[in-house]
Order: C-alpha cells, then structure tokens, then sequence
C-alpha cells in the first residue's frame, strides 16, 4: 500500500543530510543552468530539492552523486513510486536529474548520463479544469470593493482572467511592468521571457482603481516595486493569492476544490477558444514556447461541444 503523505515526510525527514561534495555540486549546476538557460528561481528551487533528495537517498546507502549509476537511479524512481509519489512528480525528478546529469558529462565532470536510457513515467493527458462564464462572473463579482484588499482582490482576478497570466506571474508583476496608455502588461515568463499581453478594458479599469485608490493604503508611504501588495507593502506570495481565490469561490457559492488561479488561466484560454479565438494567438498570450502545449485545449472544446450536443439533442 502506498505510503500516506506524512508517511512520506517523516521518511524524508530520517534521511542524513546532504554530503558537502553533493551540495558543493548541486549549487554549482544551479548556478550554471541560471547563466546558461534564464531559467526562474521556481524552477531551480524545484531542481535543488529534487536532486537534494536523491543525495540524500544515496548518502542513506553510503553513495553520493558522483558515483551514481542508472540502477541506482532507477531504483529510486522505483522506491518513490511504490511510497505513493505521483507519475506528475517522478517526470519533474527525472526532468531535474536530466540536467544535472547532462551537463555534468557536458562539461566532462562525468564519464557518462546514467538518465540517458531512463524512461519517463507514462502520464495521463488530463484536461485543465475551466469554470464556467458565469461562475467566473460571480468570483469577479466577489470581492469587497470598499476596502483597499478587496478592490486589490478584484483586480487581480479581473487581470488574470483577462490575460491567463501564470500565477507566478501575477503576484510578480512590478508596477513598472503596467502601460495604461497602451493598455498592455509586459511580462516575464518561463525562460525569462517577456512578452506583451493586453489587458481588456474592464480590467484596465480596475487596475487603474486599485492604483489609484488601494494601493497606497496598502504600501502606508512605504517603497513597494511589487504591484499587487500585502501586509507591510510587500508583495503578495502565490500562497496568499491561493487563499484569496479559494475565500471569494466560497463567498460566490462555488466549491472551492473547484477553483484555484490556475484554473482561471485554463478558464481564460478555454473561453477566448469556445469563442473563436485561434490556436496561435492562444499560444501567444499564454507565453507557451510549443503549439503543442496550446493543443490541449482544443480537447476542452471538443469535451464542452459533446456535452452539450448530449444535453440538447433529441436523440443523443
């Protein structure tokens, strides 16, 4: 049987700590893969606890990364997939040791990839989960106005679900980042990647009156760069905007497990294709570097037509 999730921190947590030589090497590769690829600080925290947690594995078996073969790394693959780790999981862990292990034999740190014939988990394509039009209308409709957080509340979800911006991307937006004469953001997203995205005129309203009128009751005479400010004027975190996101489902009478901001993302994109939108500009605005990754959503459209042919067709 699986183990349960605290099951499997508590193991984690009896693992020895990180050797000095795997740590010395994981932050070096950390280091490389920000100069060489941009890639965000998520992602690299991301990899250094992955790769910290196969040290750690080793280290429990008196090996360390130098030395590591692709038994050993299929074992572990095999060890975290019987204590109940996601498919999802153990393709991010395979995608992070990919990197470490090919540039450490890129730049002759290593003999060989021990991941070179290591296979990916088999994932299962599931569909983003959108809200309907209406029920985004009542989470927008939501928020407080008449105080600073909730006017900042409503214009985070009248942004997001006017851009499909990632949420990392929201809570990150600088107020440099906002042209309300051009009605655009600039955004930096995976890869550092900047791209222009538009903001639509209801949310351009909003935004303009959470500048105008909330955020400097938020940042109370103090510098804030962050445009979307919390206690203390600093930025608001993801987890903070989770919590926001998941209070205005309740208070919009919509269960809450179905909302998340991500799922305003996959609400946004899936609304602009149900109504007409093409795959290249939904690629575009969603910042994704593959058409592939866009496809997906033409699935969702497909699924939204047949359950309406089924409800509405005399003969379905």
């Amino acid at each position: 049987m699986p183990a349960r999730p605290a099951d499997r921190r508590a193991r984690a947590q009896s693992l020895p700590p990180v050797p000095d030589a795997d740590q010395r090497a994981i932050t070096g590769f950390l280091d490389r893969a920000w100069a060489e690829s941009g890639l965000s600080r998520l992602t690299l925290d991301s990899y250094r606890r992955d790769l910290e947690g196969l040290a750690r594995w080793l280290a429990a078996r008196g090996g360390g990364l130098a030395g590591v073969d692709r038994r050993q790394l299929f074992d572990y693959l095999a060890d975290r997939t019987a204590q109940g780790y996601a498919a999802r999981s153990n393709a991010r862990l395979l995608s992070a040791l990919r990197a470490y292990f090919g540039q450490q034999a890129r730049l002759g740190l290593r003999e060989d990839d021990p991941t070179a014939r290591l296979d990916p988990p088999k994932l299962r394509r599931s569909l983003p989960k959108a809200l309907s039009e209406s029920e985004v209308e009542a989470l927008i409709q939501a928020p407080d106005v008449a105080t600073p957080a909730g006017l900042r509340d409503r214009a985070m979800v009248e942004l997001m679900y006017a851009t499909g911006l990632r949420v990392s991307e929201l809570v990150n937006l600088p107020a440099a980042a906002v042209n309300l004469r051009q009605g655009v953001l600039r955004v930096t997203g995976k890869g550092n990647k900047e791209r222009l995205v538009p903001m639509g005129e209801e949310a351009q309203h909003w935004l303009e009156r959470y500048l105008a009128e909330a955020r400097p009751a938020l940042a109370g005479g103090r510098a804030a760069a962050g445009l979307f400010l919390g206690r203390g004027a600093a930025p608001l975190s993801r987890q903070q905007f989770w919590n926001v996101v998941k209070k205005l489902a309740l208070a919009a009478g919509i269960d809450p497990a179905r909302v998340s901001p991500h799922g305003l993302r996959h609400s946004f994109a899936t609304h602009l294709l149900n109504h007409g939108a093409d795959l290249r500009t939904l690629q575009m605005l969603l910042g994704h570097s593959s058409l592939s990754t866009t496809q997906i959503y033409t699935l969702v459209a497909r699924e939204g037509l047949k359950r309406l042919h089924q409800q509405h067709h005399p003969r379905a």
